[in-house]
């Protein structure tokens, strides 16, 4: 393979199939992070989107996903509790507005929110908006259509629901529920008008052909805004003695999704902190958005450190996205 050809037909409009982005795990790292970084500012130009998340509702969950402290299936330090009240949610959003967070996401734990509950949530999407101006995102799990399209009257622009890994390895992730079900919730919020985050997690035990597999999925489905996490292995979780990956492994992962899909927001997610740089490696890598703040279950990087970072690497902060408008 010839990088630099590759790279001027993926300008052209070509798009990569899974033989070649597996063939590109035989560049050399340096030259296929500085191939990916090209990409990235020929489609995205310095533009960053940068999002932020609040823990809506917290444990007791009822899916058994091996990664995660929030299931009702292990023993974990996790803190719990119901869906948080609309004027919590609307102050974590002023503060995260205030300090230049574009967009702000609202996370619940669970396999999905009840109606009511989703009517709860509308309540503090309408909350944020008339009082905010910050994009808001939601993660309510598998929701059906009409739900989202309550959401989305209500004001919220973009559903997350991480695919997490390939269809092939999905069932050594989770069996509660399937990828299947992963893709019918997405295809849902897009039919209810929204646009649509989602990637998954890294170091799983998955293969690089499982992460290639599963961004090819997320391009198919036409998402444009690719989560990449890196598993923080939690003490109670049957991943709990998971090897962390190192900042290499992560810049190559991030490098080939950015050839994947060129013109999307490559997003560095939970684990980042757990990376001596906090990310800055993978954002000369091809990745150009990340959450900042605090994880679900885990202490984040501040929003004002990350600003002062990407302003020393050269981004600014934009919305990616239909919404980007």
């Amino acid at each position: 393979m010839e990088l630099k050809s590759l790279v001027e037909k993926i300008k052209d409009g070509y798009r990569i199939n899974a033989e070649e982005a597996l063939a590109l795990c035989d560049q050399p790292l340096e030259q296929l992070c500085s191939a990916a970084n090209e990409l990235r500012q020929h489609f995205c130009g310095n533009a960053f989107d940068i999002c932020t998340i609040v823990n809506g509702k917290s444990g007791h969950c009822s899916e058994n996903c091996k990664y995660c402290a929030q299931s009702a299936f292990y023993k974990t330090e996790v803190e719990t509790y119901p869906l948080l009240p609309t004027e919590e949610i609307v102050a974590h959003g002023k503060y995260n507005d205030d300090r230049g967070v574009l967009r702000y996401s609202i996370v619940t734990s669970g396999r999905a929110l009840s109606d009511a509950e989703v009517d709860r949530m509308c309540e503090s999407v309408r909350a944020l908006r008339k009082e905010t101006g910050i994009a808001v995102c939601v993660s309510f799990g598998l929701l059906k259509e009409e739900q989202f399209a309550k959401l989305v009257q209500a004001g919220a622009v973009r559903a997350h629901n991480n695919l997490e890994t390939s269809r092939r390895n999905f069932p050594n992730i989770c069996t509660t529920h399937s990828f299947e079900d992963k893709v019918a919730a997405i295809q849902a919020a897009q039919a209810a008008g929204m646009q649509v985050c989602s990637g998954g997690i890294m170091g799983l035990g998955e293969t690089m052909e499982d992460r290639i597999d599963m961004v090819l999925t997320a391009r198919e489905l036409g998402v444009k805004s690719i989560p990449v996490n890196m598993l923080n292995p939690i003490p109670g979780t049957p991943y709990e003695h998971n090897k962390k990956l190192t900042v290499d492994e992560m810049r190559q992962i991030v490098a080939i999704f950015r050839f994947l899909i060129p013109d999307g927001a490559i997003r560095l997610a939970g684990g980042r902190g757990l990376m001596p740089d906090k990310g800055r490696a993978c954002f000369q890598s091809g990745a150009n958005a990340a959450i900042s703040g605090d994880m679900l279950t885990t202490a984040g990087i501040t929003i004002e450190q990350d600003l002062t970072m990407l302003a020393e690497l050269g981004y600014h902060p934009a919305l990616l996205g239909d919404d980007a408008e």
